[in-house]
């Protein structure tokens, strides 16, 4: 069983362009809801997206077990049903949701294909710029565009730890691991949180980054994009240098251009 990643591509566009956009900076208070805090938001945009996103899945890879983020938030099973799914797959309809909440114009749509509890394929589309990230395991990561542009990403080349751009999310940090980590952030030359994981994978994939890490680790939020970064020749482990599975949602993840630098940021930086 597989899935067919162009047209998986295609039906991330059709929804973004049916369902997201066309409420983008058209939200009003009734359409925004907090799930778990202040910073966990979910809107119309959302929910409609992920009923068009599985509704097409359905006729694409009817055998495929389908996991999206607002399903996972009506239906937590869904999470330990991913780890032994013979086909799975795995949907953030906006990630990104307070960036598209508050109008800012950095969110994405992605998917990611698991089949026996390995990461196959990632997709990360960005409706704003029309295009997407792509990436099958074993094939190299890709930039490709609507009119049939498929540009070979590459990871930038290792630096040393003063001069390291970055990101970093601190807030499923231990609470209190964050001053230490924050301390340690002078090591580094810059680190940035853009809220949507998806760019920041895009960021690191295109060779603008040389780090990226975040604690919380939903299946939704980096599948696509940690093998991405492998795919472009990147390193990338939880904190304990196990490697990230599909199943895991805690343990914390860094991904660096090489082991080398991987190790010295774990060591160096994220202490926790």
């Amino acid at each position: 069983m597989s899935v067919d990643i162009g047209k998986l591509a295609t039906i991330l566009r059709d929804a973004a362009k049916a369902e997201v956009l066309p409420r983008f900076r058209r939200l009003d208070a009734g359409m925004v809801k907090i799930k778990t805090s202040a910073i966990d938001l979910v809107t119309e945009a959302d929910e409609a997206a992920e009923r068009f996103i599985k509704a097409r899945v359905a006729e694409l890879a009817p055998d495929a077990l389908f996991v999206g983020e607002e399903s996972v938030a009506a239906d937590p099973a869904l999470l330990d049903a991913l780890a032994h799914a013979d086909l799975a797959v795995v949907v953030d309809p906006i990630d990104g949701t307070a960036n598209y909440a508050a109008g800012l114009p950095l969110f994405a749509v992605m998917a990611s294909v698991v089949s026996k509890g390995e990461t196959i394929a990632g997709i990360i589309y960005d409706p704003m710029g029309d295009d997407w990230m792509m990436a099958e395991k074993g094939s190299g990561a890709w930039l490709r565009r609507p009119d049939g542009e498929a540009v070979r990403m590459q990871i930038a080349e290792p630096l040393p730890l003063a001069e390291m751009v970055g990101c970093c999310s601190v807030a499923f940090m231990p609470v209190e691991s964050r001053p230490q980590v924050l301390a340690n952030f002078a090591k580094l030359r810059v680190v940035s949180n853009y809220r949507v994981a998806g760019h920041e994978y895009r960021t690191f994939v295109s060779g603008h980054a040389q780090f990226l890490c975040y604690n919380k680790l939903m299946p939704w939020d980096h599948l696509a994009g940690t093998l991405m970064a492998q795919e472009a020749g990147g390193y990338a482990a939880r904190l304990d240098g196990s490697p990230y599975l599909p199943h895991h949602v805690d343990g914390g993840l860094i991904i660096a251009t090489d082991k080398d630098s991987w190790q010295q940021l774990r060591r160096e930086v994220f202490t926790y």
